[in-house]
């Protein structure tokens, strides 16, 4: 075993904001001086699973009532929308959900995104669905897949997910993504005293694998998972855990705006991440726009509203009209819940994760 001190994960000054200012060199700004880089759209608020930190099913039993399909955007709507955004600086754009695979002929639209150029396009998953499409997804166009990924053993994924489907076919989904040559990342959420126990398990699955497994601390995202400071193991004690087993060294971020801190193994065995957006916020570089099933933006994960772009799209205002809107509402930004969690200042209501997406 080895002794470590608590890997140093930095800490954001929210106290460093820039002063408000539309653009800064033809960039587009927010006003704590943040660029629109990434644009995350969810294709659907429905999924197979009912994770418990999610989609609970005690709220979102077969009573729920789901958007109906006429309410979603349509492929062509996803993709002029996209355009514009690319138009004000965003250069990754992810889908999600709910689970997007769950979204009839998704490849489609995957395919209308790769037209785009200079973007790269990713995709979150489950993973139960992920074996019978990776092959298409790869060749209409998709870079990267992220996967979810809670435990391995089989009895606490099925408590966390509430899922008929079981680690196998999430595994499975992994698997054909790596024969397609799609990237995958694979993304735990750890809950304390639920499957932190897990921790371990999945390193040793997925050191030398080539994929990147990432830890996400336990967030309070939506009004749904009944969220206790109690309940998060955070990002020092994670990486304390694996330190002990398999030394790591801080490698940092590839760019300011990413969520994840990146550590490697030592001795070569490839590298993980972690987010730890509770207890070491991230809000002072977020770059994110956030595009509901049905039109909406949403400038914060943890907002309680937000603005109807279908809308404006359905009158028939132009592009030009569409991307001033955009950059209205990006220049009036002003989010940093994480920063201010617990305070006076955060929103109590917060849109729920399965429809905005992670």
């Amino acid at each position: 075993m080895h002794t470590m001190t608590a890997p140093e994960i930095r800490i954001p000054l929210s106290a460093l904001r820039r002063a408000a200012t539309p653009a800064a060199n033809g960039v587009l700004l927010d006003q704590l001086g943040r660029p629109l880089r990434d644009l995350r759209i969810s294709v659907t608020d429905r999924c197979n699973f009912r994770c418990t930190y999610c989609m609970p099913r005690d709220k979102f039993g077969r009573e729920h009532a789901f958007l109906p399909r006429e309410a979603l955007l349509s492929f062509e709507e996803i993709t002029r929308i996209a355009r514009v955004f690319t138009g004000q600086g965003v250069r990754k754009i992810r889908l999600t959900g709910g689970e997007p695979l769950l979204r009839k002929h998704l490849d489609r639209l995957i395919a209308m995104l790769a037209e785009i150029p200079d973007l790269e396009l990713t995709l979150t998953t489950n993973g139960a669905l992920l074996a019978r499409h990776a092959a298409n997804l790869k060749a209409t166009g998709l870079h990267r897949v992220t996967v979810s990924l809670d435990a391995l053993d089989d009895a606490i994924f099925r408590r966390m997910s509430d899922a008929e489907c079981g680690v196998g076919e999430v595994l499975a989904g992994i698997d054909a993504a790596q024969a397609a040559g799609l990237p995958v990342k694979v993304n735990m959420v750890v809950r304390r005293g639920v499957n932190d126990q897990e921790i371990l398990p999945l390193v040793r699955h997925f050191r030398g694998s080539g994929h990147t497994l990432r830890f996400i601390e336990y967030m309070d995202v939506g009004s749904s998972n009944g969220w206790r400071m109690d309940d998060v193991l955070t990002a020092r004690e994670i990486l304390a855990r694996i330190h002990a087993e398999y030394p790591l060294e801080a490698i940092g971020r590839d760019v300011p705006g990413d969520v994840a801190e990146r550590w490697r193994y030592v001795d070569g065995g490839g590298e993980i991440g972690v987010i730890a957006s509770v207890t070491q916020a991230f809000c002072h570089d977020c770059s994110r726009m956030r595009l509901s099933p049905e039109g909406k933006l949403f400038t914060c994960l943890f907002a309680s509203s937000g603005h109807d772009l279908r809308a404006l799209l359905r009158e028939g205002r132009d592009d030009a009209a569409l991307a001033g809107w955009i950059g209205g509402v990006w220049h009036e930004r002003g989010d940093r819940y994480s920063e201010l969690r617990g305070t006076a200042s955060a929103p109590a209501q917060k849109i729920e994760m399965s429809y905005i997406g992670g």
